[in-house]
């Protein structure tokens, strides 16, 4: 049997809450033996909410009282000072304290950013944790590492996403050499801005991943690259528009197939095949976008994040702990040096 996995999940974050962390608090617990949940929030709202199943399974199910609630739009530095009760750093300091192995959350990104890095703490020899989230692609999915945290990098974090994000996709999605590339307006190395142009040769240069040059935006859905290198701004461009542009689609195929008798008839006979399809672009499926290179385990869903995404961001905490992906990043950094430092 797998070991136990204690996760904090945030009950009072997302446009959802607290009913859709609840409910898929209750649904991993249910579904997995060696998972246990501590809600943090609100104790009278949470069991309000756990009320509504009177069959969930009260011994791996817990509430961590915090009385106060970090909202979107609150600056995410002076929230985490100021609101000490609140869930999000309440449920930080139980990963920090190893009272808990991982926290997941809804709520506002920055405040689980902030607290992530001051709270629980980056692994020693990590210059900036980045959010890498698994998007689908046409030949599985791919990793886009930075997605939302470091706007401003420098070349030699883009090399540490690189060299965190092949441990990532090798260790838990279990592929062998996974396929590094950075965003680039073209293929050609001499092609992009300053940063681009200076990290290039770098992740050319370093030895333990297997770096294969630049991809092209329209080359990612395609599945170009296993890990995708980018400062936060692209991540983040890139990872919305692909949200975007395949809710759009999918409304735009549905209605297409309502337009007539006959598109009608056409749908009933496709709609299996088309059904497989879109669930494989279903990027909740795989959960939220971890923050990694920190001392414990911190995973963001989306705030718009239902039961699904968020229980699977669950399920993904159990895996990282199972495969102990911040251990073998920390050896990793420990042990490397950048190819900018052996140029000094």
């Amino acid at each position: 049997m797998s070991e136990t996995v204690k996760v904090v999940v945030d009950a009072m974050g997302g446009d959802n809450a607290p009913a859709e962390p609840v409910k898929a608090a209750v649904e991993a617990a249910t579904q997995r033996q060696n998972i246990q949940v501590i809600l943090a929030g609100r104790k009278d709202v949470i069991e309000q909410e756990l009320a509504k199943y009177p069959d969930y399974p009260r011994e791996r199910i817990s509430v961590y009282h915090a009385s106060e609630v970090i909202e979107t739009a609150e600056p995410p530095v002076a929230a985490i000072r100021k609101k000490k009760d609140s869930s999000i750093v309440a449920g930080m300091n139980l990963v920090r304290r190893q009272e808990a192995d991982a926290f997941v959350s809804s709520g506002s990104t920055g405040a689980v950013l902030v607290g992530g890095q001051v709270l629980v703490g980056r692994l020693k020899g990590v210059q900036r944790p980045p959010l890498a989230p698994l998007i689908p692609t046409q030949k599985g999915v791919s990793l886009l590492i930075d997605c939302g945290a470091n706007v401003d990098a420098r070349p030699s974090h883009l090399v540490q996403f690189a060299q965190m994000g092949s441990i990532y996709m090798e260790h838990v999605m279990g592929i062998q050499k996974p396929r590094v590339a950075i965003v680039n307006i073209g293929a050609e190395e001499e092609k992009g801005n300053a940063l681009v142009k200076e990290t290039f040769p770098l992740l050319k240069a370093c030895e333990d991943i297997h770096f294969i040059g630049s991809i092209e935006a329209r080359d990612i859905p395609a599945g170009g690259a296993d890990v995708i290198v980018c400062e936060a701004f692209v991540g983040n461009v890139i990872l919305k528009l692909y949200e975007g542009l395949g809710g759009t689609m999918i409304s735009m195929i549905k209605e297409g197939m309502m337009g007539s008798a006959r598109s009608k008839v056409g749908a009933l006979l496709v709609k299996p095949a088309l059904k497989e399809t879109l669930k494989s672009f279903d990027a909740t499926r795989y959960g939220g976008a971890p923050l990694l290179g920190l001392r414990g385990l911190v995973v963001k869903t989306h705030g718009s994040a239902k039961s699904t995404e968020i229980r699977n961001a669950i399920f993904q905490c159990g895996q990282f702990r199972e495969q102990r992906i911040n251990e073998k990043i920390g050896d990793f950094l420990v042990k490397a040096v950048s190819p900018e430092e052996k140029s000094l």
